[in-house]
């Protein structure tokens, strides 16, 4: 029997989030025996963290008992893409020279997925590609992940896509067929580890405010919402709490800083809206199945609430996840207050139209990607061992 030796590398909370489900697959067939419907391939399965957000990091990690084996610990105050990819590049080395590694797998479109991936290529492994195929075509929207994610395609050798949609952009950038496999999206399998039946919040201000049935999330935190577009989000989120008494506004803060001084000047005097710190994983989910509408920039957050039944204004310009627009679980508001406003208002007073948006099935996932992707790895490897 062969074995298939898989070393997972990633760095943010983002990207722990949806790793998780897929270390945890992993941890499960190295540990079954390797009895599995695929091949006879063993696996072998490695961890190792970057920590490019530290402390977040950390909190997604220890709820889960996923302990890394390698930690690169490159977080420093300050620091800039360029800083993080070329700690990432020296310190990665080693590692793949140690552990000798037949893929890297790594996910989405962060400064560590493409620093990881170009690591393995100079190390001639392969890489693995999950959450393979998003895409806006406009290289400084989001930024700088619309160019991580392109640079990690053009490195990959397994493209792991969520959705039909992101495998037709793979295929028109001429990924071959047979190394693209569409899986659903892990974060949709992450849910069944997070949310529960009367969940109490870690995040004590949050559990108490968060009452009732219109019960708005919102999270901003991307580096093109700074400045003018965050004053414009936060001048709508105002108007909608005016307009709006009988709802709950709850705003966990990033800790990049986004919004507090808009939010600050615009919001903090209102009753009806909590600025708070940042949720931990389970809060952030459970917080969304308590809630009628979800105010967001995040990704994550447009694959994830569509199980919830709740709907998403996204305070984007543009989605590179347009299958939620396409079937109606999205809403794109840009980033114009009137627009923001317009948008909320509309799902807050039009009890048909939120229904219509709350009722769609999720078009991200089905909660079983991750089994798929370990499938496809080994299934890959096996193929390589018996054809060599």
């Amino acid at each position: 029997m062969g074995a298939v030796k898989v070393l997972t590398v990633f760095g943010t909370r983002a990207e722990a989030n949806k790793m998780i489900p897929l270390v945890l697959a992993l941890q499960e067939r190295a540990q079954s025996g390797n009895a599995n419907p695929v091949d006879s391939l063993q696996v072998v399965s490695h961890v190792c963290v970057t920590a490019q957000h530290r402390e977040l990091l950390d909190q997604s990690l220890a709820p889960f008992g996923v302990v890394p084996d390698v930690d690169l610990n490159i977080m420093t105050a300050g620091q800039n893409q360029g800083d993080v990819t070329g700690r990432i590049l020296a310190r990665l080395a080693p590692v793949l020279e140690e552990y000798k590694p037949d893929i890297v797998l790594v996910h989405g479109d962060t400064t560590t997925t493409f620093a990881a991936a170009l690591a393995a290529f100079h190390a001639k492994v392969a890489v693995g590609h999950v959450e393979a195929g998003l895409r806006t075509y406009d290289k400084f929207r989001p930024y700088p992940e619309e160019m991580n994610r392109k640079l990690t395609t053009a490195l990959a050798d397994l493209h792991f896509a969520p959705t039909a949609l992101a495998r037709e952009y793979l295929l028109k950038e001429n990924v071959p067929a047979d190394r693209i496999f569409v899986t659903g999206n892990t974060a949709v399998d992450m849910l069944a580890h997070t949310t529960k039946e009367n969940y109490k919040l870690e995040n004590t201000a949050a559990d108490a405010f968060a009452t009732g049935d219109r019960v708005i999330l919102m999270t901003v935190h991307r580096r093109e919402n700074f400045g003018a577009p965050m004053d414009a989000i936060c001048r709508a989120v105002a108007r909608i709490a005016t307009d709006f008494p009988t709802v709950r506004i709850i705003w966990p803060m990033h800790p990049n800083g986004a919004g507090k001084v808009e939010s600050q000047a615009h919001l903090a005097h209102l009753p009806n809206v909590l600025l708070t710190q940042a949720t931990n994983l389970q809060d952030t989910h459970n917080l969304m199945k308590r809630s009628y509408l979800i105010l967001s920039d995040s990704g994550g957050i447009q694959e994830e609430a569509p199980s919830f039944n709740v709907p998403v204004v996204v305070l984007r310009e543009t989605t590179e996840r347009p299958e939620g627009l396409t079937v109606g679980t999205l809403v794109l508001a840009g980033v114009a207050e009137e627009n923001i406003y317009n948008e909320s208002a509309r799902l807050l007073t039009d009890a048909s139209a939120h229904k219509k948006m709350a009722t769609v099935a999720n078009p991200f996932g089905d909660g079983a990607a991750s089994e798929r992707i370990v499938d496809a790895v080994v299934g890959y490897f096996g193929k390589a061992l018996r054809e060599g």
